[in-house]
């Protein structure tokens, strides 16, 4: 079977993991681990939530584990069915990423900058949350439209 590909270049993108929201943060890594997943990374957000990345050997897509305490932005009770937080992409260039998944029909949760990442969440039409996360660049200055 022959592949065909694109003649227009893309931005590199890597599909890198999927978030999961948790209710005992220390209770899901032991569970994980018990089943062979490994701690890749872990962190504290800006607002306050925690994040831990887990690897199964022999995998490179991660499970990320969210935690939210009460009183967070994000916190929210947990209901059935939404434990499931997010897809997480690593984009080199988040503007493009952004305008396409916009043009496709994708609808803006949240923009913003953490550090040295901009991070851009777009829900799909069935109200999926996906997270693309790049390098933050300076927001270009709009050109003066004077006239000479």
């Amino acid at each position: 079977m022959r592949r065909l590909r694109s003649t227009m270049a893309r931005p590199p993108v890597r599909f890198l993991y999927s978030g999961i929201r948790v209710r005992d943060l220390a209770r899901s890594i032991r569970f994980y681990r018990a089943l062979g997943f490994r701690i890749h990374a872990r962190g504290r957000m800006e607002h306050g939530g925690e994040w831990v990345h887990l690897l199964f050997p022999g995998s490179r897509h991660r499970v990320e584990l969210n935690y939210y305490p009460r009183g967070n932005r994000y916190y929210e009770p947990f209901r059935k069915g939404t434990e499931f937080d997010h897809f997480g992409f690593y984009v080199a260039d988040v503007d493009s990423w952004y305008r396409r998944a916009r043009r496709a029909g994708g609808t803006t949760v949240a923009d913003f900058v953490e550090g040295k990442f901009r991070l851009v969440y777009v829900n799909d039409p069935n109200g999926v949350c996906l997270e693309a996360f790049g390098p933050a660049r300076p927001r270009r200055k709009p050109r003066s439209s004077r006239r000479r």
